[in-house]
Order: C-alpha cells, then sequence, then structure tokens
C-alpha cells in the first residue's frame, strides 16, 4: 500500500509536472495563434450545425447532367462513411470513369453535400486524346477551330512512352497572342512542350483554316504529325481510321501545294506519308489503275515503282501514261524548254510516239532487287519503333534498271525537237497558243479541240466531193489571224494531208500561193509522198488541163458536156496513179470555177518540139467540139492556143473540120461560112469515133518536166537554235548508275548486304567500289559519310537530310 501510494504520489507529481510545463508553453503562444484557433473551431461548429440532415441526396440526382468522371472522383472523396465503404465507392467511381453507365444508387450511398462546397464539372476536352474528324468543329482556349483533323485531349501514350507531340491539350496554358509567322519551337516540337505564345499561334493557325503560306513550317509539322498518327498507328487497329486514308491523302495534297516548295524536308515526309496511305492495303494490278498526283521527288514515287513492278512480274506491257510518269519523274531525266513550256502538247506527242515504236507497250523484265519501303516517321512520338515497313513479296524495283529509261529518254528527245518551234513561236506569243500560225508547228493531230471540230465539219462536207471555198476563208475557219507567207502556206498544206485533206491549188506541188480572195478546193485524199507530184507524165496532165480550160471557157462556160469530157479523159490517163487523178478532178474543179490564163502557159509551151506541139493542137481541137457546137470564141481561144504553141493559126479550121466532117473542099467551104457566123454544128457520133486516148498527149507533154522540180522543205525553217536547259549532273555529281544507286539507298534508313549485291548486280556495279566512291562523293559535297557499317548497311540520316533540302 505504501509502495502504491508512493507510486501514485510520484505519478502525481509527474502529472503536475507536465501540466505546469504545458500551461508555460500556451502562455508562450501568441495571441494571433489562438484567435486562429477560434476561429476554425466556429468554422467547424457551424459545418456539424448546418451541414447535415436536410441536404442529403443521392448521387445520380445530384450529379445529373454531368458525366465528367472528374467529377464522380471529386464527389467520392466528400463521402462520409467507413473506409470499407469508402472503398467501394471509389471503385465504383473508376469503373464509372471507364464506362458510359451512370453508377446505381445501390452502388453508391446518398452524400451530404453543402452547396458552398460544389464540385464544377471538368473542362471540356480533359481526359484520352479523341480524333476530331474532318468538318467538326472544337473549341481550346477560346478559338474555335473549324476544319477538324487534329487530336484534342489531355492524355495520348505515343510509342516513345511520352504524350503525342500532336496532341492538343486544353490544360495547357495559352497566351492572349500568338505570332505563327514566328518561329518559336524547336526541330521536334510537341504541343505541351512548347512556349505558350507558340500554343496561341498554332491554334490560330489551325483556326484560319490551316493555309497562310507565310507560317513557320513548324507548325506544318506539328499538323503533320496528327495526320501521321491517324494513318499509321490508329489504322493499324482501327477500321474508321483506316477509311480515312484517303480524307488523310487529301489533306497531306493540300499541304504539298501551298509548303511542298517552301520546305523540302516537309516535302519529303509528306510524300512518303501518301505513298504509306496509298499502298498499305497492297492493291493488286496497279498499271490498270488511274496514277494519283504525283510530285517528283529525289527518287521515284512508290506508287509508280510498284505499278512497274508488278507490270514486270504480270509480263503485261508498261501502259503509255505509265511510262509518261516514268520518265517525268525519273530523277535522273531532265525534261528541256519545250517540255516544260508546253507540257500538253508534250503529253500527247510522248504517247503518239510511245505507241508507234511499242503499240500496247514495253514489256520490263524481272530484276534482282525486291521492292519494300521503309517509313522513317516524322513525329518525335515514333521513337520506339524498331521499323515500320511494307513488304510486296517478289516484286521487283525495277527502277534500278538502266535500258527501259534510256529508251523512254530517246523518246522524250524525239518529242521535244518537234515541239522545239511551237515553244519558241508562243515563247514570244504567249496569247497565241491556239491560233493556226502556231499550230502549224505541231502534228494537226495535237491541235486544240476548236479546231479539231472544224476539221471534222470539212471531211464530213468532202464525203460528197470537193469543198470550194476562198482561202482566206478556209484560214479563218481554222483560227489565222494573219496572212500566210508562203513558208506557212506551205506548213498548212502538209498539216492538212497529214489528216487526208487536200488542196488545190497544190502549193506543195510549186503552184502559186493563193491570194486571201483566190478560190481553193479541198478533197479528200491519202498521203501523197514527197516526190508523187514532180513526175513527168503527172506534170504533163496539169499542163493539158490547164490548155483545156482556157479553151472550154472561151465561150464564158464551162458546158456540162465539156466538163464531163474532160472528166472521162481524166479517168482514162491509166499511165497515172488513182491518187494523182482523183488530185487532177479536184484540180479540175479549181479550173471550172477559175481557169488557167492562157499567158501563164506560154513559157511551158516553148520548150515543146513540134510533133509534141501538134498532137496538144489536135486535142484540142476535139475537145472544143466536146458539146457539138464550136463557137466564134471558142475558135478564137483556140487561135490563141496555136499562136502559143507557134503553130499557124489558120490551121485551126482544117484541125476543127479534120476531126468533125469530111475533108472535101466544099465541105470546108461551108464550114467556114458557119465558123464565121453562127458557129459550127457538128455529128456528135463522129465526135466520139474521133476522140483520141490523150494519155499520148500526155506523155509528149512530159518531155517539158524531165527534172523534178525541188520539193518545198518538209518542215519550216527553225528561227533560232533549239531551246534548251543547263542539265544538272546526277546526285552528288555522280554519274548515272553510281546515281541511281545512290538514290535506291536513301529510300531506306538500313540494308543488309545480301539485299545492296542485288542492287549493285542489277546496274553492272561492284558493291565496295560504288559504296567507296558514294561516300567519297558525299564527304566532298556534305563533308560527311554516305553509309555506315558493313552488314546491315546504314544511311546517314543527315544526308538524306541535305538532299531532300
Amino acid at each position: 500500500m505504501i509502495l502504491a501510494r508512493k507510486r501514485k504520489a510520484g505519478a502525481g507529481s509527474t502529472v503536475s509536472v507536465v501540466a505546469l510545463g504545458l500551461l508555460g508553453l500556451f502562455a508562450l503562444i501568441p495571441k494571433e495563434v489562438w484567435f486562429g484557433v477560434l476561429g476554425l473551431g466556429a468554422i467547424w461548429v457551424a459545418y456539424r450545425l448546418f451541414g447535415s440532415g436536410k441536404n442529403e441526396l443521392p448521387i445520380d440526382t445530384e450529379l445529373r447532367g454531368t458525366d465528367e468522371p472528374w467529377a464522380m472522383a471529386k464527389v467520392n472523396t466528400l463521402t462520409r462513411s467507413s473506409p470499407a465503404r469508402s472503398e467501394n465507392r471509389s471503385r465504383a467511381a473508376e469503373r464509372q470513369a471507364d464506362s458510359d453507365e451512370p453508377v446505381s444508387v445501390t452502388q453508391v450511398s446518398a452524400i451530404k453535400v453543402t452547396p458552398a462546397f460544389w464540385v464544377p464539372s471538368a473542362p471540356r476536352g480533359l481526359g484520352p486524346g479523341v480524333w476530331i474528324p474532318k468538318g467538326q468543329a472544337v473549341e481550346v482556349a477560346g478559338v474555335t477551330i473549324p476544319g477538324g483533323m487534329i487530336y484534342v485531349g489531355s492524355s495520348m501514350k505515343a510509342p516513345s512512352g511520352n504524350n503525342d507531340p500532336c496532341l492538343i491539350d486544353p490544360s495547357k496554358q495559352v497566351s492572349e497572342l500568338g505570332d505563327y509567322t514566328e518561329r518559336q519551337m524547336g526541330y521536334w516540337p510537341s504541343y505541351s512542350d512548347v512556349p505558350s505564345t507558340a500554343r496561341r499561334a498554332y491554334l490560330n493557325w489551325l483556326a484560319a483554316g490551316r493555309s497562310d503560306p507565310e507560317v513557320d513550317i513548324g507548325y506544318v509539322f506539328l499538323f503533320f504529325y496528327g495526320l501521321e498518327r491517324r494513318a499509321i498507328l490508329d489504322a493499324a487497329e482501327d477500321q474508321v481510321a483506316q477509311s480515312d486514308g484517303p480524307i488523310v491523302a487529301e489533306e497531306i495534297r493540300r499541304l504539298l501545294s501551298i509548303y511542298g516548295e517552301k520546305s523540302g524536308s516537309f516535302k519529303s515526309y509528306a510524300e512518303e506519308l501518301l505513298n504509306w496511305v496509298s499502298l498499305m492495303t497492297h492493291p493488286s494490278k496497279l498499271y490498270e489503275r488511274p496514277l494519283p498526283v504525283l510530285v517528283k521527288t529525289y527518287e521515284l514515287p512508290l506508287h509508280l515503282r510498284l505499278a512497274l513492278g508488278q507490270a514486270a512480274v504480270d509480263g503485261v506491257p508498261v501502259p503509255n501514261y505509265l511510262a509518261l510518269a516514268w520518265v517525268k519523274l525519273d530523277p535522273n531525266s531532265y525534261l528541256r524548254t519545250p517540255a516544260i513550256r508546253c507540257e500538253e502538247k508534250f503529253d500527247a506527242l510522248f504517247v503518239l510516239y510511245y505507241t508507234k515504236i511499242y503499240g500496247a507497250g514495253m514489256v520490263i523484265p524481272r530484276n534482282r532487287t525486291k521492292l519494300k519501303f521503309v517509313y522513317r516517321p516524322a513525329s518525335a512520338g515514333f521513337r520506339g519503333f524498331n521499323e515500320i515497313k511494307l513488304t510486296f513479296g517478289e516484286t521487283p524495283d525495277v527502277t534500278v534498271l538502266m535500258a527501259p529509261i534510256k529508251k523512254l529518254r530517246e523518246i522524250v528527245d524525239t518529242t521535244t525537237n518537234e515541239l522545239d518551234a511551237y515553244s519558241r513561236f508562243i515563247g514570244r506569243n504567249p496569247d497565241a497558243r491556239d491560233d493556226l500560225e502556231g499550230l502549224l508547228h505541231l502534228p494537226a493531230t495535237l491541235w486544240p479541240d476548236s479546231v479539231q471540230k472544224e476539221i471534222r465539219g470539212l471531211k464530213e462536207r468532202l464525203v460528197d466531193g470537193f469543198v470550194l471555198m476562198s482561202f482566206q476563208e478556209l484560214l479563218a475557219s481554222l483560227g489565222a489571224k494573219t496572212t500566210f507567207t508562203k513558208e506557212k502556206s506551205q506548213a498548212f498544206t502538209r498539216a492538212l494531208e497529214s489528216i487526208n485533206i487536200g488542196l488545190e491549188p497544190d502549193i506543195l506541188g510549186g503552184s502559186k500561193v493563193p491570194r486571201p480572195e483566190d478560190l481553193v478546193v479541198l478533197f479528200a485524199s491519202p498521203i501523197l509522198e514527197a516526190t508523187s507530184r514532180a513526175i513527168p507524165s503527172y506534170q504533163a496532165a496539169l499542163l493539158t488541163l490547164q490548155l483545156a480550160s482556157s479553151v472550154a471557157m472561151a465561150d464564158g462556160e464551162f458546158s456540162d458536156h465539156e466538163v464531163n469530157h474532160l472528166r472521162s479523159q481524166v479517168r482514162s490517163w491509166v499511165h497515172l496513179t488513182p491518187i494523182h487523178r482523183h488530185r487532177l478532178l479536184a484540180y479540175l474543179r479549181l479550173l471550172m470555177a477559175a481557169p488557167a490564163p492562157l499567158t501563164a502557159l506560154k513559157k511551158k509551151l516553148e520548150a515543146l518540139d513540134s510533133s509534141a506541139k501538134e498532137s496538144i493542137a489536135v486535142f484540142m481541137a476535139t475537145l472544143v467540139q466536146a458539146d457539138g457546137t464550136v463557137s466564134p470564141a471558142e475558135v478564137k481561144v483556140l487561135e490563141n492556143v496555136y499562136k502559143a504553141l507557134g503553130l499557124d493559126s489558120k490551121k485551126v479550121f482544117n484541125d476543127i473540120h479534120a476531126v468533125a466532117v469530111s475533108t472535101s473542099s466544099a465541105a470546108v467551104a461551108r464550114a467556114d461560112a458557119k465558123v464565121g457566123q453562127t458557129g459550127l454544128k457538128l455529128d456528135p457520133a463522129r465526135i466520139a469515133a474521133l476522140q483520141k486516148d490523150t494519155a499520148k498527149v500526155s506523155a509528149l507533154l512530159a518531155a517539158i518536166f524531165t527534172e523534178e522540180r525541188a520539193m518545198a522543205p518538209t518542215t519550216m525553217e527553225p528561227e533560232a537554235e533549239p531551246e534548251h536547259i543547263e542539265i544538272p549532273a546526277g546526285l552528288l555529281g555522280l554519274d548515272e548508275s553510281l546515281s541511281t544507286f545512290a538514290r535506291m539507298l536513301l529510300s531506306r534508313p538500313q540494308w543488309s548486304r545480301d539485299e545492296l549485291l542485288d542492287v549493285a548486280a542489277d546496274l553492272d556495279l561492284m558493291l565496295d567500289g560504288a559504296l567507296e566512291r558514294i561516300n567519297e562523293a558525299s564527304f566532298d559535297k556534305h563533308d560527311i559519310p554516305f553509309t555506315e557499317g558493313d552488314d546491315p548497311i546504314d544511311i546517314n540520316a543527315e544526308v538524306r537530310e541535305e538532299i531532300a533540302a
């Protein structure tokens, strides 16, 4: 007991000492602290008195109108219950965050919420990042972005493990001002990491339609990162994202049209993404499908390489449009000025020559190099992927072959040379592309549709025979704006003949160029050989018709009998070709409207010997009797013909009577009297019996033309030297084979040695020697190596950037 009391007394003393110590400490506390404690106590009492009882509501009623998981999680922290129940509610809230279903009352009990402490909904956009479809508007930091095609949210992991650089996070600070024409970002921009002024600038550019050409290219890349993710990562797992491929491709092409020339780096990355989008489904028989819009870069577009490779595998001809695209987009091929200035004409003319040489198209052999596409992403968010690639089985990469592309370049040279004169014409007259004066430098098949329509109309009229019109009317109908010189008239005639339309007078055969008001005759005709109209027999026949027209028109008209007689004579000249006879009939139609003047024929007649002159005289005497009547006017013209032939004009009457009547002196006397008064009436049967085959006359006349005439030149004389552009050397100054090899290396970041052995074999190169020379050229040009390693062989990314720029 005593011991117990002692212990109790000791304990009491200890308590007293502790109490006295605490009182001392309290005394040291400033009074301001005591006021703070009393204030907090008052608040707690008020909460206890007014925060319970009447304000209890079920959670699904209190939170109606919001489905924000952030708000649900916040409310769960305010629930007053046991730890076990709180844990259950937290789990329910987590399930609610992952589901669109509301949390039922049986899962979460009623919550007492004080209105003064009501938790607001989370800002829109917070949560997992989502793709905003094209055309759907979204608002971020007070900026309305109308075009969609962006990711918005606070969380979206990239393969690198970080938030994707393209993600627009609404929780990030955005400045009031931002100028997107200024550079404010590093080489690998990320929306979450750039300055707040850059975020404002980016949002402004998006809101303005993503089309201002003055924007810093970094903002274009930031937007491009989102397209890259949609086309590659999302499309690998999501059918909806795959269906967005054409939309993404369309947007890339739009961006390229605005920013492709501003940044070689962007152009390179954008072209690669286009390749990926169009070929990730490995379509077959691309050579049968229309080509998409392709842009020339430092390597041939993958779509074209795959189409050509598939044609080689299937052993089918390369279509003309594919061959044209190949030679135009080949990085080692260069077009001269005419092909660039007259692109549409160049394309059409190339197809004409390609079809003429190869028919349905050239067939490409299969080679050893296999086609493979390794994608190099622009976004840093893709770090973590070892390789993003497309393979195409045994499809070869035919672009390493040299023979096919050299053949196509030969066609390019031929086509360009033919376009040279037209190119120079429109270079001096840029608004006269469709004027006939310029079109004469082109094949008629390349003339514009408006002129082709007129030509079709002429051909329809020629089906029924000959078309007679003035030379000016003909030229004006086809778009001529000036008077034609001899050279232009000759070129015009050649162009008409190339489309099977003949023209009289025969300008190419030596006839005088018609004046604008002179008549011409058009007729359907096959193409004549360059010298076919220079043969003596044809020229003699022309002279015969010219003389005959002068005699026949002596009485003021060509009678039907005279016309029919001359036509039958022309058809009977079997020593001439059918083409010649058809042209002579067309010339006869012209002579009916405009006979040849006799004075113009005298020089041609002077060279005839007496026998030929006598034969012509007899033929003309027969001709005037074709209609059964010899008029005084015809006798007068016939006398002039005799004088031109150097014959006695008095022989006219003797020759007429020798053909038509008996040679008795009485008959001659009576005939003389009739001829001098009203004309001579003749016996048609007698005339028909005495008409002779004029082939003999034509043969005699041929003596005049023993030397062939020099034909007009087949093309218009060039006015200047052909236009050229300076053709740059190959890649890094290498020759064509090494340049092709280097470009092939750039198509992938890494190669196995076996793969490069196949490429080198296709190009007839030794692999190690080729690599050594390419590396030397790279050191000389950029002071960095082109390749690194032996197997695998890595391609220096810096070199690729330099070349792409």
